[in-house]
């Protein structure tokens, strides 16, 4: 540790603040409509769909990796558990949005991934597709609905969870490698956050 309560952190590492969020019942949702020109559907998702969708919407922006550093066996196990359910909203033939709902703890439904491509960010489709994780979590028998955030996603995300019901419970600290250094994201992605070499 360093003075003043700082610490390094190593070359091809990256550090973020986890904020853990939860709703232990259905809350009130605005009724907005959904878009015009999109539509909503569950996906059958693979591995080069799943892999191509998470980047577009979380990795080049926001450094989104957790998805990517998964061998193929163990991407393909959560993409076909009948207990994951993914969600995208699509305009003109293009996937623009994931939603991955995740039941497989009993009681609860974790809120995996949920994000749009720059193509919606500001149109109302994100408070669109949180209406529909929330009224299809809900409608499960589960007790908790709950996610996770970090300071590598987009800064407006934590607000947006708040605002959409979910009560921050806990936060951590999380040092991982960067994946631009492990190669599984470009050297230009996520550039709020510079990248720093071993």
């Amino acid at each position: 540790m360093l003075e003043d309560g700082f610490h390094d952190v190593p070359a091809g590492k990256l550090a973020m603040i986890v904020t853990y969020l939860e709703m232990t019942s259905k809350t009130d949702t605005r009724d907005v409509p959904l878009p015009a020109g999109l539509t909503f559907r569950r996906v059958a998702a693979d591995i080069t769909w799943y892999r191509d969708i998470f980047t577009r919407v979380g990795g080049l922006d926001w450094l989104w990796y957790g998805r990517l550093v998964l061998k193929d066996d163990a991407l393909d196990a959560i993409l076909s558990d009948p207990q994951v359910e993914i969600y995208t909203l699509s305009r003109d033939g293009q996937d623009l949005a994931l939603m991955e709902l995740d039941f497989r703890k009993e009681e609860a439904c974790e809120l995996a991934y949920f994000g749009l491509t720059s193509d919606l960010i500001g149109t109302g489709s994100g408070r669109w597709l949180m209406n529909k994780a929330v009224e299809l979590a809900w409608a499960k028998p589960i007790e908790r609905f709950h996610l996770r955030t970090c300071t590598i996603d987009s800064p407006q995300a934590l607000d947006f969870y708040k605002r959409s019901g979910f009560t921050p419970v806990k936060r951590s600290v999380e040092i991982a490698d960067d994946p631009r250094v492990l190669g599984v994201l470009p050297d230009s992605a996520g550039p709020m956050v510079p990248l720093l070499r071993p």
